[in-house]
């Protein structure tokens, strides 16, 4: 049995990270909408960080926008960006510094940049930092952010596993899952089924 348990986890690790042909999915309306008004209104109250282009990014970058979140995408590769702003969202390629306040998702942790990254989030005054992964392993970040001289004080900030517990599988359900997680802790309560 725990074989076959290892095998979906490693199945929907693949799908997270866009190993599946599920392409990033286009910007609503809605996210369209909530860019344009960033862009000349006055900023939201909270602000959604996704870090890394990915198929789950996406989803979580439009159900957060709905959720009345600034949402922004930070990738630093310049492809994986253009593609993701032909997509309809705003992109930065380092993370900003102005992150008062805001929650930041890392949604793979396979990639070259994530300890810069997540050390980068980490200097800021962001809210929450989080990254996907299997909370049975030890998480790539930890040796990234150890190597780059991140204390390690900080480096127990970063929350693994992130989102609620609902079995979730495919990119749509894991970027649910993570906002769930995320609006249950800003707003105190513990998520799931018992009040």
């Amino acid at each position: 049995m725990p074989a076959e348990s290892d095998s979906a986890e490693s199945d929907a690790c693949a799908v997270a990270h866009g190993a599946s042909s599920s392409p990033v999915p286009q910007a609503s309306v809605s996210t369209a909408a909530a860019a344009a008004a960033q862009a000349g209104g006055e900023p939201a109250a909270r602000a959604l960080v996704a870090v890394f282009a990915s198929p789950v990014s996406g989803y979580l970058l439009r159900y957060a926008a709905d959720a009345g979140f600034r949402a922004l995408l930070v990738e630093p590769d310049a492809g994986r960006a253009e593609a993701a702003r032909m997509a309809g969202f705003p992109v930065l390629t380092a993370m900003p510094e102005d992150l008062d306040d805001a929650d930041v998702v890392v949604t793979d942790h396979h990639r070259e940049e994530l300890g810069v990254l997540l050390r980068d989030a980490l200097a800021t005054k962001a809210r929450w930092v989080g990254i996907m992964g299997n909370p049975r392993h030890v998480g790539p970040h930890v040796a990234a952010l150890t190597e780059l001289g991140v204390d390690a004080a900080d480096i127990a900030r970063v929350h693994r596993p992130i989102g609620l517990n609902i079995g979730s599988r495919i990119p749509p359900e894991i970027a649910i899952s993570a906002l769930a997680g995320l609006l249950a802790d800003r707003n105190s309560r513990p998520g799931g089924f018992n009040f």
